[in-house]
């Protein structure tokens, strides 16, 4: 129950889903999590939940495709803690365009909450870490990075993008010996309110239809759970992957191996 204990920990786009888990995960294993989102009330829920466990947490507004409120997220932590061991960049989402509908303006949108987002919170991340001996990143990044779904034109470039940034960083960070790992994880369908919500754009069916039709697309037999994410998350977080990076985890049930 100790394998980020001691640390500092950054999570975007934590109230709720992936996000959610992965606090309260990172929390019961010892770390102090900072959790971010522009979903304050359900935010400030997860704080509860995990100080009401026994666990530390604090919790701040952020718009994460703002490079303003990056800055402000970092200024505070530094006035808080003395240094950032772990940064999650969770936060993301999508809509359905194909190549042909989608608008320039949902482009924009989906590229600045996934990689340009993921970009500021890696740079910043770097620029401390570097002064205060290493730390990990973790990109959440997505098996569309790897599956070119024909409805998801934005979402599968976002998330592409995230996983080669990752590996262009982990280069660069290991090259300059600052001690800090980059690594991206790739979840397939998860069972989350915004997962269901993707899976019913996707197959036109109710709930209920579009996770069966999706549960036969994962040998596993199932869509993932939150917290199979979170394990990973996890891992790639501690120590215990301290020989990892630039590296990618797909965590999807086989999906991908189809």
């Amino acid at each position: 129950m100790n394998r980020v204990a001691g640390k500092t920990i950054l999570i975007t786009g934590a109230a709720n889903g992936l996000g959610r888990e992965t606090a309260k995960l990172l929390a019961a294993e010892g770390g102090t999590v900072w959790l971010t989102d522009i979903d304050d009330a359900g935010g400030r829920e997860v704080v509860a939940e995990i100080t009401e466990a026994g666990g530390k947490a604090h919790y701040l507004h952020h718009d994460v495709s703002s490079p303003e409120a990056w800055e402000a997220v970092f200024t505070t932590l530094k006035g808080e803690e003395r240094k950032l061991d772990i940064l999650v960049n969770n936060a993301g989402g999508g809509t359905y365009n194909d190549i042909e509908t989608v608008t320039f303006a949902e482009w924009r949108r989906i590229m600045s909450i996934n990689l340009d987002a993921t970009f500021l919170g890696t740079q910043l991340a770097i620029k401390w870490m570097k002064t205060t001996g290493g730390g990990s990143i973790v990109n959440v990044s997505s098996v569309a990075a790897f599956s070119g779904a024909p409805n998801l034109a934005a979402y599968c470039a976002a998330k592409a993008g995230i996983h080669m940034l990752s590996k262009s960083a982990a280069v660069y960070a290991g090259q300059k010996g600052y001690q800090i790992r980059v690594n991206s994880i790739h979840p397939g369908l998860v069972d989350t309110k915004a997962g269901k919500e993707m899976a019913m754009l996707a197959t036109g069916a109710p709930e209920e239809q579009a996770i069966q039709a999706f549960t036969a697309l994962h040998p596993i037999g199932r869509i993932g759970k939150p917290i199979d994410i979170a394990n990973g998350i996890l891992y790639l977080a501690s120590d215990e992957s301290s020989f990892v990076t630039g590296t990618h985890l797909i965590i999807d049930g086989g999906f991908t191996a189809v």
